[in-house]
């Protein structure tokens, strides 16, 4: 066994990219809070995984999506002292245009995406910081910086998460606390079948299998990145992106409108 690191809480663990986070994490000397909707496969996950690996797994059955379920999560990540690391993977997409939509279903998905997300950072944060170190991991998406790709509501919640992964970063970066978004392209899990679009319907050649996408985004938080995006071949795109973003910062705010604005 190797060392051990704390405990990793994993939500939306019971399949595709939170299981093998599971895993890969587990293998790296974590013990383990797994968090899904289904306790059979969480069961199953949890036990190959204590069998390989050797470590503890504690399985939480919770539909993040609820209250009641948020709640239980939520008051783990305020009480367990021994948790060091989260990652924020539960979700759910769309593929739908506005007009085709159905508006309840977009609410439910800025539910799970955007508040559960952002109560369980809040959750967690704290003791983190209280503890000296930790580290919040956030699966967003491309879509974050190219919402025209999928459904907007989609993309405006993952937008979200980039926005309030940064601002993590700057805040508690000096308090110990490692922050990485995570924005995979197209990605071989059941994702779309739940957003509506089956995966054998797109170009073979943009689609990642799920544990190459979990190793690259782990091989970036090892490298320290604040944002990775798997699939980019060359990282000076997104750092000419980011400091084009940093130019604009400046000038975002003045007394008076732009002169190109003058009646």
């Amino acid at each position: 066994m190797t060392s051990n690191k704390g405990t990793a809480v994993v939500t939306g663990a019971s399949t595709g990219i939170g299981a093998i986070y599971a895993d890969r994490l587990a293998r790296r000397g974590y013990d383990l809070i797994v968090v899904a909707r289904s306790r059979d496969r969480l069961d199953t996950l949890a036990a190959r995984i204590t069998s390989e690996t050797g470590r503890s797994v504690e399985v939480i059955a919770a539909d993040l999506g609820d209250k009641a379920g948020l709640a239980r999560v939520e008051d783990l990540l305020r009480t367990d002292a021994s948790i060091t690391l989260l990652v924020n993977n539960a979700g759910v997409g769309a593929a739908a245009t506005l007009l085709d939509a159905d508006i309840d279903k977009m609410e439910e998905m800025i539910t799970l995406n955007v508040t559960a997300l952002t109560r369980l950072t809040y959750a967690v944060a704290p003791g983190l910081v209280a503890r000296g170190g930790g580290t919040i991991v956030n699966i967003a998406s491309i879509v974050a910086i190219g919402p025209e790709i999928l459904n907007g509501v989609y993309g405006g919640s993952k937008a979200f998460v980039l926005a309030l992964s940064q601002s993590l970063h700057h805040e508690l970066g000096d308090k110990g606390i490692r922050v990485q978004a995570v924005l995979p392209g197209a990605t071989a899990t059941d994702f779309w079948d739940v957003a509506g679009i089956s995966i054998a319907h797109l170009p073979s050649e943009i689609v990642m299998q799920a544990t190459d996408m979990v190793d690259a985004a782990l091989a970036g938080l090892d490298a320290g990145e604040l944002v990775t995006i798997p699939a980019l071949p060359d990282i000076a795109d997104w750092d000419a992106y980011e400091a084009a973003r940093q130019t604009l910062l400046p000038n975002l705010s003045h007394t008076q409108p732009a002169a190109r604005y003058a009646a």
